[in-house]
């Protein structure tokens, strides 16, 4: 254990050395912290490739909540870099999964979002995740498509209890990268799909549901409802009225998608 205090760039490019050395290297802050490392990232981590974890905590914005202390920008941040890989865990279960491949990988560096909720799953999850960008289909519909990010799978499961009761049955995707989008499947999807639904815990800026939206634009088969938070400074600002103030409560997304379908 290496303590450098508050001094986040420097922890990038010596985990990055060694890293490179050789050494399992593994970096951990809160959300709201990450964005002090961003030169480092790219120039020191990223550009060499070097395989260290990075553990990306109280993310979301049901973390830290002060205007100078937000955990809502670090999808944009961090999965537009090149090299990088930023996996979203649905539950413990998932990221202790994911981050002992992380570990173990030699290949790329790899970034991990911790939710700032324990939420748990009883499913058998994946151990490899070198198949980048291969999205999961967690249950089979038809008609809407729910990708729920992160800790925000279990607002898609939610919504989809939402929309079973009007009589729509949609297919539930866990992406679990939030740094590239499956091609592949978003093509499947369009055959029997006419709405997706994408939701992530941050800013929909630059973020997840913006790049399956731009994908998927280019055929016009299927419309796509980002939902997320508007890029704002938050200020002290309840989880609870946050997502009522951004349309994220799973009633209201039924009723948007409800519109959408007609």
């Amino acid at each position: 254990f290496i303590d450098v205090g508050i001094a986040e760039e420097h922890a990038i490019a010596l985990v990055s050395g060694l890293a490179k050395g050789g050494a399992k290297a593994i970096f951990s802050t809160h959300s709201t912290f990450i964005q002090r490392t961003y030169d480092q990232l790219q120039q020191d981590l990223c550009a060499n490739s070097n395989p260290a974890t990075l553990l990306v905590t109280s993310a979301g914005a049901d973390g830290m909540n002060d205007t100078t202390h937000l955990c809502i920008f670090d999808i944009p941040l961090l999965a537009n870099i090149p090299n990088l890989v930023y996996l979203c865990p649905t539950c413990v279960e998932e990221l202790k999964a994911m981050t002992d491949w992380a570990i173990e990988q030699n290949e790329r560096p790899v970034a991990i979002r911790v939710s700032n909720r324990v939420l748990h799953r009883s499913e058998k999850f994946d151990v490899d995740y070198a198949d980048l960008n291969k999205f999961k289909v967690e249950r089979c519909g038809s008609r809407v498509a729910i990708i729920g990010l992160g800790d925000f799978y279990s607002r898609g499961v939610a919504v989809a209890e939402e929309l079973k009761k009007k009589g729509v049955d949609a297919t539930l995707v866990n992406p679990r990268y939030a740094s590239g989008i499956d091609e592949a499947l978003l093509d499947e999807l369009a055959a029997n799909h006419s709405v997706i639904v994408t939701l992530e815990n941050g800013v929909t800026a630059g973020g997840f549901g913006e790049k399956v939206a731009a994908y998927c634009s280019a055929t016009g088969k299927m419309k796509v409802l980002v939902r997320g938070l508007a890029k704002e400074f938050y200020d002290k600002v309840d989880f609870a009225t946050l997502c009522q103030k951004n349309r994220l409560e799973p009633e209201q997304i039924m009723v948007d998608v409800e519109r959408a379908l007609d």
